[in-house]
């Protein structure tokens, strides 16, 4: 096996590193599945991020505001539990210091290769291995587990003139910290999680703020407060006070699925809440109906927040409805021919996730990438972990798996149990490859549908990101979170076709390859 690198030194080497398992970033689902293979005495592995730090969306996403909307006990790893939270809904750097914290404890750094950006992967057939390549040159493994993120690739708008404004432009995601914005007339170009976060944190520094809006959230308080001193003791000292604070967040949040994902008719009390506060907090009449969602709550993904309608209030911000015409070297225009001149543009318009640019670099066994395979069937995996035609890969927040009511961090922990229990079940079994019938996705698939078609996300009225060509949910999970948990507590073997492991020639070659490699690794 190739020495892990954390300096890159190795990783220009033209000669393919060879390990048994890779993993494809670094955010909470590429370290806790290295933690997790660590605990599981399986150290031949690799880390390749694309960055020069753990972290993923909590590192990129350093925008002023940022914050997480669901409570901080939960959302953390359930063995590496933070007494040291300050609030109880964490800031961007205090997460992100919780993620590095967790690297470090756990010993997996050392496992990572930084600023290693992969730009391919294809599955070698007749070496049964994925072939990776990378910035830092090539790869090859027994197995791949993509931990990318559903929100690691910004998505650009596709609005006329966009690339002819001579101002200053990024997006949410790549925020530009050498840029000012104090005293400037700046525009926000969408009003969802990241814009709803920005908007209030900049508008008494900036002239002026646009926001344009296409489609109005629904807002609920955002019930954050510092911890107290005596609470911070309990939950450092007082043996199980924090897991029993954590289980009754958790408990709270899941009673949210019986509206969500089961009769959106139990949505009415957070509707009537969410009212209640848009009354309270927009006294402008004319500013009220066009901050006033004309879907049922839940439909779109549920935004907390005490200061943005307040922040829309102010007699600096203007609340833009009508749509982006084009975009000029110092201005919008909108479709009604209002040209408002601006000094900045912020791009809050989400990411790519059911169209990610990452499909397109992973080719499978029939030699069509994941792209070609989502573009005929839809984004479908099978218990949201593998894909048919992907054979010995593993995907971490993968299809419908996302949640619209709780942390993401429970979800993928019960990935990462799925795929530690296929790996035991590998070895036991003497496996060279798995891959899952196309019968049994498809299968599986179609219950998700057929779970899906009561929820709020296909009955609310609204259109969203949700939704992928086909008219199908492939982002979310319809149901309650602990059942998801028990559907992957056991890789189920049944479902996957198998190869066994190499033999005679075969196995020779693969060891003598291997050895090739440790004697070109020792050599440098």
């Amino acid at each position: 096996m190739s020495l892990p690198v954390t300096d890159n030194s190795a990783a220009t080497d033209s000669v393919p590193h060879h390990v048994r398992t890779l993993i494809i970033g670094s955010g909470f689902a590429g370290l806790g599945a290295a933690i997790r293979l660590r605990q599981d005495g399986r150290n031949d592995f690799l880390v390749l991020e694309r960055s020069n730090e753990v972290g993923g969306t909590w590192r990129d996403n350093t925008y002023p505001g940022a914050a997480c909307d669901v409570p901080s006990h939960l959302y953390s790893y359930s063995f590496a539990l933070n007494p040291d939270w300050s609030r109880s809904f964490s800031a961007q750097g205090e997460i992100q210091s919780y993620i590095v914290s967790v690297a470090d404890k756990y010993g997996v750094r050392e496992k990572h290769v930084f600023g290693c950006d992969v730009t391919g992967a294809r599955w070698n057939a007749d070496r049964a291995h994925w072939e990776v390549d990378t910035n830092l040159g090539s790869y090859t493994a027994d197995f791949v587990i993509s931990a990318v993120g559903a929100l690691c690739e910004p998505a650009l708008p596709d609005i006329k003139g966009i690339e002819s404004f001579t101002g200053e432009i990024f997006h949410s995601a790549q925020w530009n910290h050498a840029s000012d914005l104090r005293g400037k007339r700046v525009a926000v170009i969408g009003t969802g999680a990241s814009a709803i976060q920005i908007v209030p944190a900049i508008a008494p520094e900036v002239a002026h703020l646009d926001v344009y809006q296409r489609t109005a959230p629904w807002l609920l308080p955002r019930m954050d407060r510092a911890y107290t001193a005596p609470e911070r003791f309990a939950f450092k000292y007082l043996p199980g006070f924090q897991r029993l604070s954590r289980a009754g967040i958790y408990a709270m949040r899941e009673a949210q699925v019986v509206g969500l994902a089961k009769n959106p008719k139990f949505m009415k009390p957070l509707e009537l809440i969410a009212r209640a506060k848009l009354r309270a907090e927009v006294r402008d009449a004319d500013l009220r109906a066009k901050v006033t969602p004309n879907f049922q709550i839940g439909c779109k993904r549920m935004l907390i927040s005490n200061n943005y309608y307040p922040a829309l209030g102010r007699d600096n911000v203007d609340l833009v409805t009508d749509g982006i015409a084009e975009i000029r070297e110092n201005a919008v225009a909108s479709v009604d021919g209002t040209v408002r001149e601006v000094d900045a543009i912020v791009v809050a318009t989400g990411f790519h996730v059911t169209d990610s640019p990452t499909f397109e670099t992973i080719t499978g066994r029939d030699g069509r990438t994941l792209a070609a395979t989502f573009e005929e069937i839809g984004q479908q995996g099978y218990k949201g972990t593998t894909v048919a035609n992907f054979p010995n890969m593993f995907f971490l927040v993968g299809p419908n798996t996302g949640l619209g009511h709780t942390s993401m961090v429970y979800m993928i922990e019960s990935q990462i149990n799925y795929v530690a229990d296929a790996m035991r079940t590998i070895d036991r079994s003497g496996l060279r490859t798995v891959e899952v019938r196309r019968d049994a996705q498809d299968a599986y698939n179609r219950d998700l549908q057929d779970r899906l078609s009561a929820s709020v996300w296909m009955n609310g009225g609204c259109a969203s990101w949700y939704l992928d060509k086909h008219g199908n949910n492939t982002t979310l999970w319809p149901g309650f979170t602990f059942e998801f948990r028990s559907l992957t507590k056991n890789f189920d073997l049944s479902a996957y076709d198998t190869s066994n492991v190499a033999r005679g020639a075969d196995i020779i070659e693969l060891a003598d390859e291997k050895k090739t490699d440790e004697k070109k690794v020792a050599a440098r």
